[in-house]
């Protein structure tokens, strides 16, 4: 192991490359002169890899590539992706408005390849705010640092080579985690995993007797739907338990759709934190519930199974918490039991299985990295970053240096933070402020309807 200095002063550096920062790195090489560079742990771009199972697409259209709504002439689009690769025409005779969630995985895996600005197989593992500018070669650029900039510790995932950079600006773009509870937690991961490691764990399915698929919403949906496909060829038992409600599909309407926007994202930035709060559980149905296909098609392959009076072996039951989880029968024929509550008849009971898969969402971690940066950075009482409607976090010093966030502002800037639709408005929003010039001009109507009264 090595260790190394590039000393050259970076306008921004930005953690992570999923589509929000890939398409920052794209808008920023295309258009500005701003020196950037993008750092991803993973050896090369990958979008929840285990879920890209066949025949799933995207729940949002094709012009939520990683630039389109900031910059349709865009050399980078998912149009020019498709003309590049000779696909343009069988994508006109598709006739979708949803693309296939591996293509745009493949689409994004594109971009990363053009871009010159994204290394991959870099951990970021430290940050520090610094004063002292004995280390860095300096350049005198539109953008100033007037008193202090950020040194970036990376490690080499493949050599653990450690490599010093520095910038003025930061971006955070490091994206959500999967999250299990506490109650699922401390168990065999070759028996009890998240749902995001379902095409790695397929095998190991196939050789269950019995599977529980635990938690709601379209991935739940759609690991429980090709699970029931596959059943007739495994014969295993299937379950699906969920605490909300029913199996209700997301709220897809144009108007409801309309909360996806510039518009409604300057609305509910304006309310008062604690109504935000209020708030944000009350539109579940908006980002968490199921695609009405994918509804459909479960229904579908359950009527096909029942047909000359079969009855599928397969339960589906709404209103379920799973409270605790403990292994029985340990050794090769170990099974989980997991205690249950139907909350609204207030009835428990047993239900055991060998598989579980927790398709219980995903969560936004404080990264370890910035941890030596917490004194700078202003949090509420709920231990969240306070972010400023420009998506720059707030910081306690007055200093020149920014830190802005992608996809950790749900709190503040409401359900569209992590909807790829936004995200080329909230790139444009980032570049315009660090170049201190309009260069991605943002509209300030978008939707039909109005939210407030002013």
């Amino acid at each position: 192991m090595s260790t190394s200095y590039n000393n050259k002063m970076f306008d921004v550096i930005g953690v992570g490359i999923g589509p929000f920062n890939l398409g920052l790195a794209a808008l920023m090489e295309e258009s500005t002169e701003v020196k950037a560079l993008f750092f991803e742990q993973k050896p090369h771009f990958e979008w929840h890899g285990g879920l890209l199972i066949e025949e799933t697409t995207l729940q949002v259209p094709f012009l939520a590539d990683v630039v389109t709504m900031a910059n349709p002439k865009s050399r980078f689009s998912f149009l020019n992706y498709l003309h590049e690769h000779e696909r343009l025409y069988k994508f006109y005779f598709l006739e979708r408005f949803h693309i296939p969630r591996r293509e745009y995985n493949h689409y994004c895996k594109w971009v990363s390849e053009q871009v010159r600005n994204c290394s991959f197989g870099k951990r970021v593992t430290t940050i520090e705010w610094e004063t002292d500018f004995a280390e860095v070669s300096w350049y005198e650029g539109e953008l100033n640092c007037q008193n202090g900039y950020f040194k970036i510790e990376t490690e080499d995932i493949e050599t653990g080579d450690v490599t010093y950079y520095y910038s003025k600006h930061l971006v955070l773009g490091i994206g959500s985690t999967p999250f299990i509870p506490d109650s699922m937690l401390g168990h065999s991961k070759d028996t009890l995993f998240h749902s995001a490691q379902f095409l790695q764990k397929r095998e190991r399915l196939r050789k269950a007797d019995s599977i529980t698929v635990v938690g709601s919403g379209q991935s739940a949906a759609e690991v429980f739907l090709e699970l029931l496909k596959e059943q007739p060829m495994y014969n295993y038992q299937l379950d699906w338990f969920t605490r909300s409600k029913g199996f209700f599909p997301m709220e897809y309407s144009k108007l409801g759709l309309e909360h996806f926007s510039p518009d409604y994202t300057n609305y509910f930035y304006r309310l008062s934190q604690e109504k935000k709060d209020v708030q944000l559980p009350k539109m579940d149905l908006l980002y968490k519930g199921i695609s009405a296909k994918t509804i459909a098609d479960i229904y579908d392959v359950l009527y096909e199974y029942s047909v000359g009076g079969q009855e599928p072996p397969a339960r589906l039951l709404a209103k379920t918490e799973v409270a605790a989880v403990k292994e029985i029968e340990p050794g090769a024929n170990r099974k989980h039991q997991l205690r249950c509550r139907q909350w609204e008849q207030e009835q428990d009971f047993i239900h055991e299985s060998e598989v579980v898969i927790a398709a219980t969402g995903y969560q936004h971690p404080i990264p370890k990295f910035i941890s030596n940066l917490k004194s700078l950075i202003e949090w509420d009482e709920k231990g969240r970053y306070c972010v400023e409607e420009n998506y720059q976090l707030k910081l306690s010093d007055d200093i020149a240096n920014k830190i802005f966030v992608q996809n950790g502002e749900m709190h503040t800037h409401g359900v569209g933070a992590p909807d790829l639709g936004l995200g080329a408005y909230r790139n444009a929003m980032i570049i315009n402020q660090l170049v201190n010039r309009e260069v991605y001009p943002v509209r300030k109507r978008n939707a039909f309807q109005q939210f407030g009264v002013n």
